[in-house]
């Protein structure tokens, strides 16, 4: 039987990570996409402001 992914993200330190979505509008279409990233939860704010 294989092993949920999700369980082996709790060890170590991925609880101070946290997954980021921002909406972009593309300069080219002027469509919305979204840009997914893991940063550092220290990092959430400084990287929402630019």
């Amino acid at each position: 039987m294989a092993k949920k992914t999700v369980a082996t993200l709790g060890k170590g330190g991925a609880k101070s990570i946290t997954k980021v979505i921002k909406t972009i509008r593309s300069p080219k279409t002027g469509a919305y996409m979204f840009d997914e990233k893991l940063i550092p939860t220290d990092k959430v704010k400084e990287h929402l402001s630019k």
